[in-house]
């Protein structure tokens, strides 16, 4: 869509989107007037937008942002899209820019950065966030699920039928392309896959898909929830993100001559990703509430394991006839930000090649079920119990903390220790009453 089109589809606000460090899809409206020229200087945000954690909008101490300062988020027109659930409203992404350089702190240039040295290294990677969620019903007393169904039964089918072709259409309509879906196991627990992209329009269509979601259900009087773990009995919600590397038309993963299937370049990017997996779940299961979904036996990749179409390890490698087709890290979900999530996997996976890592033996079973001396021998190790495991493995990762540089990396974790200290010793119930609208 060009902004002349616009008017003619009635458009009178565009919003310019943005996904803090806590993960919140936050918006500056503007007026159509307003765009006449493309608003090459974007609109003004405060700096200290990026010092806010998910609880409330109060200033995190420790995040070396305050209240001087402002950045320019400044509209990616490559992105812009008729909100189909928003009346007379457009979406465009915006880049957070500083005196005319990208900032910082901008998720999308962390992305791009990590997306050029892949290039480098002769890699292109596309990427598909594949979200779980739950549909709920605001209630007096908070929120319940919308239905009681099991997984993938046909009567969760029929329930959601109009939602589902609603925001299958919306989606659609955005450019997105959805490929399968089913109910999940969590009561009105929903699954939408959508086509992979490369890595940076991956990370836009995730935002795009929760925005989506969230409008539509409310379109129909319900609520899309991506909270990690709404329900203390009840299924969690992940967001596998799926991986795959090419040069030009040719998947570089794949290579039958190696005993795994697996090519030597793609064992050491799993490996890479798999050394750093500790310090990655700061940034891809990033919330409090994350830590109550990721246990061993909950299918959530609580381990620093590899394997074949194995649902409890933390990496799932699919295959084809030419042997591996992409993997998909299973310890992620809805609540990271999807730009510092995929970048840090793609930094994660390039230090894999850079120091050559050996892949470790396949997990060919639950590792929970797996001997003490098994799981040493193939590496296998719990990962973080807690987000403030999380954030001391990040803070102890020289790689991942260069990756994110010195300022972002600052704000991030001041963010996440925030959380942490005001969300851990909250019942579930309590998390989801403040969060479910959140993500």
């Amino acid at each position: 869509m060009k902004l002349q089109d616009l008017r003619g589809a009635g458009v009178q606000y565009v919003r310019i989107v943005w996904c803090d460090h806590a993960n919140l899809i936050r918006a500056k409206a503007a007026h159509i007037r307003m765009l006449v020229d493309g608003l090459p200087g974007g609109v003004g945000i405060a700096a200290a937008q990026q010092a806010l954690p998910v609880m409330a909008d109060v200033v995190v101490p420790g995040a070396g942002l305050g209240p001087v300062g402002e950045v320019r988020l400044v509209p990616d027109w490559s992105t812009l899209t008729v909100l189909p659930y928003a009346p007379r409203q457009a979406q465009v992404l915006g880049d957070m820019m500083l005196n005319g350089e990208p900032w910082a702190h901008c998720p999308r240039a962390f992305l791009r950065e990590q997306i050029r040295r892949a290039a480098q290294r002769g890699l292109s990677v596309n990427a598909a966030f594949e979200n779980e969620f739950f549909l709920l019903r605001r209630t007096p007393g908070g929120y319940e699920p919308a239905d009681t169904t099991v997984y993938a039964h046909t009567s969760g089918f029929n329930r959601h039928a109009g939602f589902m072709l609603d925001l299958t259409a919306a989606l659609e309509a955005q450019g997105l392309q959805p490929e399968f879906y089913y109910p999940e196991a969590g009561p009105g627990q929903q699954e939408l896959s959508v086509q992979y992209a490369s890595a940076l329009r991956a990370a836009d269509q995730q935002i795009t898909f929760r925005e989506t979601a969230r409008g539509v259900a409310e379109a129909h009087g319900l609520v899309a929830c991506f909270l990690p773990k709404p329900f203390e009995q009840a299924a969690g919600s992940g967001c596998h993100i799926n991986l795959s590397l090419w040069d030009g038309g040719r998947n570089l993963l794949a290579d039958l001559s190696e005993p795994t299937g697996i090519s030597r370049r793609g064992q050491q990017f799993i490996a890479g990703i798999l050394t750093h997996l500790p310090a990655l779940c700061a940034l891809t299961v990033p919330s409090p509430n994350s830590y109550h979904r990721l246990r061993p036996h909950f299918w959530a990749g609580a381990y620093t394991a590899w394997g074949y179409e194995n649902r409890e390890a933390a990496v799932r490698v699919s295959r084809n006839e030419a042997g591996c087709s992409r993997f998909e890290l299973k310890t992620a979900d809805a609540s990271a930000n999807p730009y510092l999530a995929l970048g840090a996997m793609i930094a994660a996976g390039l230090d894999g090649l850079d120091q050559a890592l050996p892949l470790p033996p396949e997990a060919e079973g639950d590792p929970a079920l797996m001997t003490d001396e098994a799981r040493r021998t193939r590496g296998i190790t719990l990962l973080p119990q807690s987000l403030q495991a999380a954030v001391a493995a990040l803070e102890g990762d020289r790689v991942l903390l260069g990756a994110l540089g010195a300022a972002r990396a600052q704000a991030y974790l001041a963010v996440r220790r925030a959380e942490w200290a005001a969300l851990h010793e909250r019942p579930i119930p309590e998390q989801l009453s403040l969060l479910a609208e959140r993500y």
